[in-house]
């Protein structure tokens, strides 16, 4: 769930903030063939209207779905890898109930390296790209991330 944070001014067309709430249910499910792990999710984002959209109109937005899909192999040593598939489509907006052709389908590939530093961290490495956009989307990604791991079962 997505609170409607930030500043928000009805005034301005961009905004920092927003001034609705969006909730994704999502579900998954993974199954290991060691030294392998496949998994799949399926998310919808449902959002709630906008009744204060740039000078008092009203913008209302469908449903985003999205799929994923992830490959993980499991190293000697606690280290891993992954493949990594996001597609998601929809999110349709209107305008005062006036539909707009705004309607997203994009996907994503990428990968995650993880390298173990000591029992409870661990360096990811990680990069992605567009594979196609028809709005937004369409970029590359690279990062590089500290991860501390902690709770039971280390």
């Amino acid at each position: 769930m997505t609170a409607p944070t930030g500043r928000y001014d009805g005034d301005k067309l961009l905004n920092v903030g927003w001034h609705r709430w969006s909730f994704k249910p999502e579900l998954g499910i993974s199954k290991n063939w060691e030294p392998l792990t496949v998994e799949l999710a399926v998310a919808g984002t449902f959002y709630t209207d906008n009744d204060d959209f740039f000078r008092g109109h009203r913008r209302s937005q469908n449903p985003l779905g999205a799929a994923q899909a992830h490959v993980i192999y499991h190293f000697p040593r606690s280290i891993w890898g992954a493949l990594d598939f996001t597609y998601y489509a929809g999110g349709k907006t209107r305008i005062d109930g006036v539909s707009r052709h705004d309607v997203e389908s994009n996907a994503r590939i990428g990968g995650t390296l993880a390298l173990p530093v000591n029992r409870m961290n661990s360096i990811k490495l990680f990069g992605s790209s567009g594979l196609f956009a028809r709005a937004g989307g369409r970029f590359d990604a690279i990062g590089i991330a500290w991860q501390v791991r902690w709770g039971g079962g280390l």
